[in-house]
């Protein structure tokens, strides 16, 4: 069974910086993509960011793109989100998901069958 584990929750202040980690567990992950979403109060759950573990090809949705950077360490299964020069419109639990699923749309959350428990993200002004 895959496990998800995040951490790195955090309040800041806008301009901030925070770093997010998640550690998987329970699979051989080499060929997976690793994704972070996230879901702020009363939105739908969003595409963030997302990263190849075998290519290393990285994808970001349009407004984190120069201030989030996706990061990922094989040998100890573990994916990073380095979050700079954060804004309030930030704030939102993230959640970090996996999928052994090839060419697929990173930014669908349908292409993922495995989820972490989520971790909140507060940016204040």
């Amino acid at each position: 069974q895959v496990q998800l584990v995040e951490s790195g929750a955090g309040l800041v202040q806008a301009g901030g910086s925070l770093r997010l980690s998640c550690a998987a567990s329970g699979r051989t992950f080499g060929r997976y993509t690793m994704g972070w979403f996230r879901q702020a109060p009363g939105k739908v759950r969003e595409f963030v960011a997302a990263i190849n573990l075998s290519s290393g090809d990285t994808y970001y949705r349009d407004s984190v793109k120069g201030r989030f950077t996706v990061s990922r360490d094989n040998a100890k299964l573990t994916v990073y989100l380095q979050m700079n020069s954060l804004k309030p419109e930030d704030t939102a639990v993230y959640y970090c998901a996996a999928t052994p699923k090839a060419n697929i749309k990173p930014y669908l959350r349908d292409e993922y069958n495995y989820w972490g428990q989520g971790t909140q993200v507060t940016v204040s002004s």
